[in-house]
């Protein structure tokens, strides 16, 4: 399982703490998204704001709702288009519009039934870093500020809105013995020519 420190495994410690992962939390633009923002006129010449998301991760997102573990976003900002991202792949949590991230940590926690150390967060900005300090395992994107990567226990080898979520979810589903029973459906389709 490759990671931090330019293509080495993950480390016995990241593994530890992957397998007793039972939620996994994330910021959404610089992690789901590349960070850019694009705003399109809408309907009524109001300029909406929109972005792009990995297809990578989205699948990946959907493994781990199949296999049990829940998946939501704590974010800064507000977005419709996260809004529906989110439901279309079954995230649990959808936390907007808070830059100060804890209370919203707070009660995931309460609402899971879980303890900090079975959550992890993948971020990759200054405000992420209070909740790596909480979480069981704090998630880097390669593309992070340096001081976030810093705070991380794993800094991802992709960057944030190129996969980096669908890295950490194969380390998390691989380490809990799962990734094998979440590919089975896909590996086991008939060859059709």
């Amino acid at each position: 399982m490759k990671g931090q420190n330019g293509g080495l495994p993950a480390s016995q410690e990241v593994l530890d703490r992957a397998r007793k992962l039972k939620v996994i939390l994330m910021d959404v633009d610089g992690v789901l998204t590349d960070g850019k923002l694009y705003y399109l006129p809408g309907h009524d010449g109001a300029m909406v704001e929109t972005k792009g998301f990995n297809t990578q991760d989205g699948l990946g997102l959907y493994l781990c709702a199949d296999a049990g573990i829940s998946t939501g976003v704590i974010s800064g900002r507000n977005s419709p288009a996260t809004v529906e991202r989110c439901r279309m792949l079954n995230m649990k949590y959808v936390y907007q519009g808070h830059l100060e991230k804890v209370a919203a940590f707070q009660e995931v926690l309460e609402d899971a039934g879980v303890t900090a150390d079975q959550v992890a967060f993948i971020g990759d900005d200054l405000t992420d870093v209070p909740l790596f300090r909480r979480c069981g395992l704090g998630v880097a994107v390669a593309n992070a500020r340096d001081e976030v990567k810093a705070a991380a226990h794993y800094v991802t080898e992709t960057a944030g809105g190129e996969g980096a979520v669908r890295e950490f979810i194969e380390i998390v589903l691989k380490s809990q013995g799962l990734w094998e029973q979440a590919v089975a459906k896909y590996m086991a389709a008939p060859v059709v020519i």
